[in-house]
C-alpha cells in the first residue's frame, strides 16, 4: 500500500527475535513513526530445509545437497556420512604412505585458511573446490592410512611392525630368494598376528588369493552393515512422521528380507573363519547361496556341508524371506484401502445424476489414486527385492578398487625401484640414473595413485552413499532455505543483463 509494506517469508524459529530486532534497527534508521509488527502465520505450504553446518560439516552437506535436499525435518545422511563417506574411501584407498600424502594436502589448505579464504573469489575452479573440500581430503587421508594400517601396506610393502606369526619349518637351513617355503597353518603358525594382514603374506605366493577372500568378504560384510543402517534410520524417519503402517509393512520385512539372504551369507562367513579348520577343505560359501535357491530341499554334499542341519536352516529362511515379498507389496496398500473404506462406509449417497461430472471427477480421481499406490508398491517392492542383490554386489567395488590400487601400486615399484635398486651398476652412474628413476616413480605416484586412483575412489565412495545407502531412507524431495539478501537480488539482476546484453 502507500503507506505500508506486507512481506511473507521463511524465517527459523530461534532467530526470530533477532529479525524482529533488526526490522526494528532498520526503522528507527529510517526515521519511521510506525514500528514493524512481526507475526507467525500458519501455511500449508512445506517449509524448507535449513541445516547448520561448520568448517568440517560443510563440503559432506554440499555432497548430500547434490543428491537432493533433505525433505523438512527428514532426518539429514550428511550426519553419517562425516564418518562413513572418507571410511569407504580409506578402505578402497589403504596405503599409509599415500594417506599420509592426502592427510598432509588437506593439512596445508587447512594451515592456510587464513591466507587463502579473502581470496577464493579469485581462485581456479579446481583449487576452489580442493580448498572447499579440505577437511573431507584430510578425513580421507587419515581413514586410507588407517586402512594401510590395516592391510600391512606401504607403498605395497609390507612392515614388520609386530613380528611375524609365521615360523619357518627349518632354521638350520640357509634359503636364498629363489626358494620356495610352503607354511603349513597348521604347524608353522604361532598365534594370530596383533593388528592387521601379516607381512608374512606379502611375500607369499599365494598373497593374492588370501587377500582376494578376505577384502571381498570384508566388503559384503561392510556393505550389510552400512545397509541395515539404512534400514534403522528409515525406521527413525517412520516413528518422527508417525507412519505407523511403514514401520509394520515396509521396515520389518525389508529387514528380515535382507537377514535371510545376506545376513545369512555373513553367517556363513563367520563360521568359516572361527569353526572350520583352516587344514581341511574348504566348502564354498557361493555355492551354498546358490544351492539355497536353486536346488531348495535338496541334499547337501559331505564336502559342502559347512554345519549340520544347513539344508533345514536354508530352506527356512529362503520360505521367510518369499513370505516378505507379498507383505511388502499388498500389505499397506491393502490396509489404507480398508481404512478409507470404512472412513466412508457412514456416507450414503442421496442421489446420483449421471450428468454430475463433478461427482464422475472425484470417483475416476479416487480409482486412479488407488491404482498409483499399488504401482507404487510395486515398484518399491521390485526395486528393493532386487536391490538386495544388486547392492551388496556393488560393495563389491570396495574389494575390486582396494585390491586394485594395492597393485598398481606393486607394479609401479617393481618397475622402477626396484629395478633401479637391483639391476643399475652403481660404480658406472648408476646412482644418477637412480635419481630419474625415483623422480619417474614419484611422478607416476602422485598422477596415478594419488590424483587418478584418489578420484576413482571418491566417485565410488560417493555412489554408496547416493545410491546404496541414501536409498533405504532418504527422499530428498525439499528444497533448500534461501535467506533474503539485497546482495544476491542485485547479482543476479546484474547476471540477467550480462546475459541480455549477450
Amino acid at each position: 500500500t502507500h503507506t505500508g509494506f506486507v512481506a511473507e517469508g521463511w524465517v527459523r524459529v530461534n532467530e526470530l527475535d533477532e529479525v524482529r530486532k533488526a526490522l526494528v534497527r532498520g526503522a528507527k534508521t529510517a526515521g519511521c513513526a510506525v514500528m514493524p509488527i512481526v507475526n507467525r502465520v500458519g501455511t500449508a505450504v512445506p517449509p524448507p530445509t535449513f541445516h547448520y553446518t561448520n568448517k568440517l560439516t560443510h563440503g559432506y552437506q554440499v555432497i548430500i545437497d547434490a543428491y537432493g535436499i533433505a525433505t523438512y525435518q527428514e532426518m539429514n545422511p550428511a550426519i553419517f556420512t562425516v564418518v562413513t563417506f572418507p571410511f569407504l574411501f580409506g578402505i578402497m584407498f589403504g596405503d599409509m604412505a599415500h594417506g599420509l600424502f592426502l592427510f598432509l594436502f588437506g593439512l596445508y589448505f587447512i594451515w592456510k585458511e587464513s591466507y587463502l579464504e579473502p581470496r577464493k573469489h579469485i581462485m581456479d575452479e579446481i583449487v576452489y573446490m580442493l580448498y572447499h573440500g579440505r577437511y573431507i581430503i584430510i578425513m580421507m587421508g587419515l581413514f586410507a592410512s588407517y586402512a594401510g594400517l590395516l592391510y600391512n601396506e606401504i607403498y605395497s610393502k609390507g612392515l614388520d611392525i609386530f613380528h611375524t606369526s609365521w615360523m619357518m619349518p627349518n632354521d638350520t637351513i640357509t634359503y636364498t630368494s629363489d626358494d620356495t617355503v610352503t607354511l603349513d597353518p597348521k604347524y608353522d603358525y604361532t598365534q594370530p598376528y596383533f593388528y592387521g594382514i601379516d607381512p608374512m603374506w606379502i611375500m607369499a605366493e599365494n598373497m593374492l588369493t588370501f587377500l582376494n577372500s578376505y577384502k571381498m568378504k570384508m566388503a559384503v560384510i561392510l556393505g550389510l552393515c552400512q545397509m541395515t543402517f539404512g534400514l534403522f534410520v528409515s525406521l527413525v524417519n517412520y516413528k518422527y512422521f508417525g507412519k505407523t503402517l511403514d514401520i509394520w509393512f515396509t521396515f520389518v520385512p525389508q529387514l528380515i528380507f535382507l537377514w535371510c539372504i545376506i545376513g545369512y551369507m555373513c553367517f556363513l562367513i563367520f563360521y568359516k573363519w572361527f569353526f572350520i579348520d583352516a587344514g581341511k577343505d574348504q566348502p564354498s560359501i557361493m555355492l551354498a547361496m546358490i544351492d539355497m535357491f536353486l536346488s531348495f530341499g535338496s541334499d547337501i554334499e559331505e564336502s559342502d556341508l559347512i554345519y549340520e542341519g544347513q539344508k533345514y536352516v536354508q530352506m527356512v529362511l529362503v520360505v521367510v524371506a518369499l513370505c516378505m515379498v507379498p507383505i511388502m507389496f499388498a500389505a499397506k496398500p491393502l490396509v489404507e484401502s480398508y481404512q478409507k473404506n470404512k472412513d466412508t462406509a457412514n456416507y450414503e449417497r442421496l442421489s446420483y445424476d449421471s450428468d454430475d461430472e463433478d461427482l464422475v471427477e472425484r470417483e475416476r480421481n479416487e480409482a486412479q489414486a488407488r491404482l498409483d499406490m499399488w504401482v507404487h508398491q510395486a515398484i518399491h517392492t521390485i526395486e528393493f527385492c532386487l536391490g538386495v542383490i544388486s547392492n551388496t554386489a556393488s560393495y563389491l567395488r570396495l574389494w575390486a578398487l582396494s585390491l586394485a590400487h594395492s597393485e598398481l601400486s606393486a607394479v609401479l615399484w617393481d618397475m622402477t625401484l626396484y629395478y633401479g635398486f637391483t639391476t643399475l651398476d652403481w660404480d658406472k652412474g648408476g646412482f644418477a640414473l637412480l635419481f630419474f628413476v625415483w623422480a619417474f616413480w614419484a611422478v607416476a605416484t602422485v598422477v596415478i595413485l594419488l590424483c587418478m586412483e584418489g578420484l576413482s575412489a571418491f566417485l565410488h565412495a560417493l555412489r554408496l552413499h547416493w545410491v546404496e545407502f541414501q536409498n533405504k531412507f532418504y527422499g530428498g524431495e525439499g528444497y533448500k532455505f534461501l535467506p533474503f539478501s539485497f546482495k544476491l537480488i542485485l547479482e543476479n539482476d546484474e547476471n540477467l543483463e550480462e546475459i541480455s546484453a549477450m
